[in-house]
């Protein structure tokens, strides 16, 4: 489950992170009061102005409507409105959003941190996630912060630092006097990132979050150590823990097919191709994306209903395929070992029946517990639903019914 920024920090703040302080609006008004009250807490004259949506390249990004940047600068208190105002309620463009963009429902107003002092400001890159080559956690960090970093990692892989964590022993205090020597800090600098990675590494075993990155962490011209962006990645399968956490969750930035499936015990994630998948078991869908591939076809979604494929489920599934406009055919494929074949063939005529009006072929491949008595249901049913019973025949199907 992906949070916002705002939120994220907040997380860190309670796990002793330093953060770069601000507060969230919703519309211009609430921006400027915010601003005002962040002047009064912090004395900062700039703020920094930045769309809140579930994406990166926010600072690069572009507002459709009004050609705004997702971050931008106030220069003080009486541009807050009008630059909040350019950015709420706008279509927010990224490389993260595609084309589409998101729209932006709240802004976080921060304050200044770049401010002068005995040293330059200097940016890092830091996150902590789970090494599934190694299933341990790993400390990465870098001195090229504020960039992307795929581009770092392709252009100069060297700068990339990475520290493995045994999950038994916790982080070591020598790994993080590691890390802060690799980014070339000493002094009051060096002591203060040792124990932003050690609040950092806390919070994220505290959550049982799948990942934190804060890009950029900022060591301000005073020597502190800041958390100036958050990313921050909560794992689902661990949300009954954190009850807290699940009220966290925006679902305007999910996608609502997938928050749909959801509310329907289903896994669901729409793709760019033209033939529908309904499948029970994940390892299947994987091979039926590829049969669609072969066959000339585009799969139009990962669509798992689960050990459990009953007449609603595949209801819920047809309805949810349904709506999307690209989809010219649908390929069910089921092993029957927990559920049996016919029970669910019987399950698709009936929920045809009740969707009712479906203009696109479906091609049925049931294999397993009585795969033959579910194609006799099928084919006697008098619907425009095609029986397969191998893979190859599901695959000659689907090229015939797209030809």
């Amino acid at each position: 489950m992906n949070i916002h920024e705002y939120q994220g920090k907040e997380i860190l703040k309670k796990y002793g992170v330093a953060i770069q302080r601000g507060i969230v609006a919703d519309t211009p008004e609430k921006a400027l009061a915010a601003a005002k009250e962040l002047q009064t807490e912090t004395g900062t004259k700039w703020f920094v102005i930045k769309a809140q949506i579930h994406a990166g390249g926010r600072g690069k990004g572009k507002v459709k409507e009004t050609g705004s940047n997702g971050v931008v600068l106030a220069k003080g208190i009486d541009e807050v409105m009008a630059k909040a105002k350019a950015i709420l309620g706008g279509t927010l463009v990224t490389h993260q959003t595609g084309p589409e963009g998101k729209v932006v429902n709240k802004v976080l107003i921060a304050e200044d941190v770049y401010y002068p002092g005995k040293s330059e400001p200097k940016e890092y890159y830091m996150s902590i996630l789970l090494d599934r080559a190694t299933s341990r956690p790993v400390v990465m960090a870098s001195t090229e912060g504020g960039m992307n970093i795929e581009d770092v990692a392709d252009a100069t892989p060297e700068k990339i630092i990475k520290e493995w964590i045994d999950p038994m022993m916790g982080l070591q205090p020598f790994q993080a006097r590691k890390v802060a020597f690799a980014l070339g800090l000493e002094g009051q600098a060096f002591k203060e990132m040792v124990k932003f990675i050690h609040a950092l590494y806390a919070a994220y075993i505290g959550l049982d979050a799948s990942m934190f990155e804060i890009n950029p962490v900022l060591k301000t011209s005073d020597d502190k150590i800041l958390a100036v962006d958050s990313k921050v990645n909560l794992d689902d399968n661990a949300l009954f823990r954190h009850k807290d956490l699940e009220e966290l969750r925006d679902i305007s930035e999910e996608d609502p097919l997938e928050v749909e499936a959801g509310k329907s015990g289903l896994n669901y994630v729409k793709l760019d191709g033209n033939v529908g998948c309904m499948v029970n078991g994940a390892g299947l869908a994987m091979a039926t994306m590829d049969i669609i591939k072969l066959s000339g076809g585009e799969p139009a979604n990962f669509l798992d209903v689960g050990g459990g494929a009953n007449a609603e489920t595949v209801e819920a599934g047809f309805r949810i395929i349904l709506k999307d406009p690209n989809v010219k055919a649908i390929l069910i494929n089921i092993f029957g070992g927990i559920v049996r074949c016919d029970r669910v063939a019987s399950g698709v005529v009936e929920a045809y029946k009740k969707v009712g009006n479906i203009p696109v072929p479906i091609i049925v491949r049931l294999q397993g517990t009585n795969a033959e008595e579910g194609a006799k249901i099928i084919q006697e049913s008098g619907l425009k639903v095609f029986s397969a019973i191998l893979l190859k025949d599901a695959a000659a199907k689907i090229t015939e019914v797209l030809a």
